[in-house]
């Protein structure tokens, strides 16, 4: 069973698509076809109709979580499908800043979102399985509310502000002929972390491969040099990454995985 993966919005653009700070994969399972994020904006509508890909076709959809290069092109979504579910985990809300200087900027999912298309939204708990071989994996680490503290990252609930925990990030995993191919947009709780995650969620699986953003633009060297270092003690076989994990950043893993890494950018068609 051939698994398809494509990038319909990554910073990269390509020679006839535009980019942008953000992510949206469309992936081809199974004869299912399934939509990851939506970028910052519209431009995946776009994108999808100059790659030949019908928005209207897609079944299901899932936020990896709740930041705006993420959910922002949501509601575009919702006005041209008229079937497809969105999957998100059961502490997403209207309520993501981070801290620049002495300010906390929002950046979370479009505020209405929850309420205009509560039809539309399934909201998930544990690990849960969208279809056949499709599952949603939450964080089950502990204490990731330090990693939070680090990014000067937020949560605003009521009058409180609580660091962010990374509750409402999830996996996405598909059982391939290969092994389990993890994606994970932006990857907040560490590679390690959820490699770690998928790995006691299926302990009798391979995990052949991972797709996503790190999140290592604002890494040390030593830092991105741990994460290949680990990734390199796996049995992982493919890597394609972009959109948080940024130039610097491929460029030290790239040194470190060879030809187990690739760069993501836009239009691109991953087979396995």
């Amino acid at each position: 069973m051939k698994t398809e993966i494509t990038v319909i919005v990554d910073n990269i653009a390509s020679e006839n698509m535009c980019g942008e700070w953000g992510l949206s994969l469309l992936i081809n399972y199974n004869g299912k076809k399934i939509l990851v994020d939506a970028g910052s904006s519209e431009l995946f509508l776009t994108n999808m109709k100059e790659l030949g890909e019908e928005v209207e076709d897609v079944d299901y959809a899932v936020l990896s979580h709740a930041h705006y290069d993420h959910a922002n092109g949501f509601p575009y979504f919702f006005a041209n499908n008229s079937k497809a579910k969105l999957f998100v985990r059961e502490t997403t809300a209207a309520d993501c800043y981070d801290k620049e200087f002495i300010f906390k900027k929002y950046i979370g999912i479009p505020k209405k979102m929850l309420k205009d298309f509560p039809d539309r939204i399934e909201i998930v708990t544990g690990t849960h399985q969208i279809t056949e071989g499709v599952y949603l994996v939450p964080h089950s680490t502990k204490g990731l509310i330090d990693i939070g503290k680090r990014e000067k990252m937020y949560r605003k609930l009521g009058l409180k502000w609580v660091y962010d925990d990374f509750s409402h990030e999830q996996s996405l995993v598909l059982d391939t002929d290969k092994g389990l191919l993890i994606i994970n947009s932006c990857s907040h709780g560490g590679v390690i972390n959820i490699l770690n995650e998928v790995k006691a969620a299926f302990p009798d699986k391979k995990i052949y491969g991972y797709i996503g953003g790190f999140h290592l633009f604002n890494k040390t060297n030593e830092e991105i040099l741990e994460v290949a270092s680990a990734i390199k003690n796996t049995s992982i076989d493919y890597i394609c990454t972009g959109h948080c994990t940024r130039g610097r950043a491929f460029k030290i893993l790239k040194e470190q995985l060879g030809d187990r890494i690739e760069q993501m950018q836009v239009g691109m068609h991953i087979e396995i």
